[in-house]
């Protein structure tokens, strides 16, 4: 296959690059690196354009495609992947051709989707399983990468069923990763009870949980919580009244056990960080049901 090796240190580079920020990669700092390939730095997208195919490649396929944080095409999920539209003007013109390449010849690429500015999750090995030109758009499906880990290779899932659970798998994580970083840019990356700000260690928690009747996605359903504070929030250990107060369980307030839940005591009755903008802070409806278990708890 044309740019095999690209296509390798490609992935490896990715592989190195979500070790180090988790799931979502920032562009800053991160993806505008490129990546080393034979002596030269090789971008791993393109940030005017969703279709990417680098200048140093021989194949014709695209080496990755993009779907901004404000796309202005109407890219969705279906159970059997992710439609993705062609690039505005011709059918024939560069950038679709290079779409078109990569379904002709199954070449592994990376889906780069932007889960909030500047940060994207990149699924990979992805594949063009479909190509509509009539309806100017492809299906995208996830792969999987297999054999040992140093010498892994991309491959496509030969089973529908296997392709379809791994599509579901994907749009579940994409749904989460998306509402956290809503909840995270409303509360300016830091935790709603002790405002840290590592953002590897927030979570998007929910008040409503989202398979609940009230639980959408929504920033007014979610506060920014460290990872211990959400634990505990989850576990009914902390809770937040309507008034946006803090509150730490009797059980936890009766407990000596050493001083890390010496802190967490310590903002009992304390008033959590709001988000700025009004429409983002916490509904009081959901956290008075929310505070109601916690109380019953």
């Amino acid at each position: 296959m044309p740019d095999e090796a690209l296509r390798t240190s490609c992935f490896a580079a990715l592989d190195v690059l979500c070790a180090q920020f988790g799931e979502d990669v920032p562009y800053p700092g991160g993806l505008d690196r490129g990546f080393a390939f034979r002596g030269r730095r090789i971008p791993f997208l393109s940030r005017y354009k969703g279709i990417h195919r680098a200048a140093v490649q021989e194949g014709p396929a695209a080496l990755s495609i993009t779907t901004s944080h404000r796309s202005p095409y109407d890219d969705e999920a279906i159970p059997d992947g992710f439609l993705y539209a062609y690039r505005a003007g011709s059918p024939d013109q560069p950038d679709n051709r290079a779409l078109r390449a990569a379904h002709d010849s199954a070449a592994p690429l990376v889906y780069f989707i932007a889960t909030r500015a500047n940060w994207y999750r990149p699924l990979y090995p992805c594949y063009v399983i479909g190509d509509d030109r009539a309806a100017r758009r492809v299906l995208v499906a996830p792969g999987r990468m297999v054999g040992p880990v140093d010498e892994r290779d991309p491959a496509q899932f030969e089973d529908q069923l296997e392709r379809r659970y791994a599509v579901r798998e994907t749009r579940v994580r994409l749904h989460q990763a998306r509402f956290r970083g809503s909840v995270l840019v409303a509360y300016a990356s830091r935790c709603a009870i002790c405002e840290l700000k590592e953002v590897r260690l927030l979570d998007a928690a929910h008040i409503v949980g989202d398979v609940e009747a009230a639980g959408e996605a929504r920033v007014a359903n979610g506060l920014s919580l460290c990872s211990i504070h959400h634990r505990a929030f989850d576990q009914y250990l902390v809770g937040v009244s309507p008034e946006y107060t803090v509150h730490v369980s009797q059980r936890l307030l009766d407990d000596e056990d050493g001083p890390m839940l010496e802190l967490l005591k310590g903002f009992h009755e304390k008033p959590i960080v709001l988000p700025a903008r009004r429409s983002w802070r916490p509904d009081r409806e959901r956290l008075a049901a929310r505070f109601e278990r916690f109380a019953a708890a």
